[in-house]
């Protein structure tokens, strides 16, 4: 990755660390949560400047940022939603993606998505995940093991 000057000397060296070590990780979490690399990248484009103009402040830069990155990722997909549901029928054009596992769980609610997403591909505790999302630990556990039935589901038809 080349160096910036310009951006080294705005923001704290330990937020420059860390963009340098965990950027790609976290874009690769915000893909499979939107399915659109550049969407990912602007996310978490995003949630670091968000992080940055916050550190002061914060406790946990990694947590925020994680929670930053499916926050941002799951207002995406919302606004894509709305913006479909505004569509007139016939004028969408289907996507068709060769990953039978992809597929699957581009067709999860975003919740389930995220959470078997930050737990398999993140490898988070549940306690971290449920912070992202807002919600209980017993909760995240809900969420992937009915998000594992759909995609069982959806992988056996």
């Amino acid at each position: 990755m080349e160096r910036s000057p310009a951006v080294d000397s705005c923001w704290p060296a330990d937020l420059v660390r860390l963009y340098r070590t965990e950027r790609t990780t976290y874009v690769r979490v915000a893909y499979l949560l939107t399915g659109h690399r550049e969407v990912a990248e602007e996310v978490v484009q995003d949630a670091f400047v968000a992080c940055g103009q916050r550190w002061v402040e914060l406790e946990r830069p990694r947590a925020y940022l994680r929670t930053a990155v499916v926050n941002r990722s799951r207002s995406w997909l919302r606004r894509l939603q709305l913006q479909r549901d505004r569509e007139r029928p016939g004028e969408t054009v289907d996507e068709m993606e060769p990953d039978e596992l992809w597929d699957a769980l581009g067709r999860l609610d975003e919740r389930r998505r995220a959470a078997i997403v930050l737990r398999f591909y993140h490898d988070l505790p549940d306690v971290e995940i449920a912070e992202a999302l807002d919600c209980r630990p017993a909760t995240v556990r809900t969420l992937v093991h009915r998000g594992l039935q759909d995609l069982r589901r959806e992988v056996d038809r």
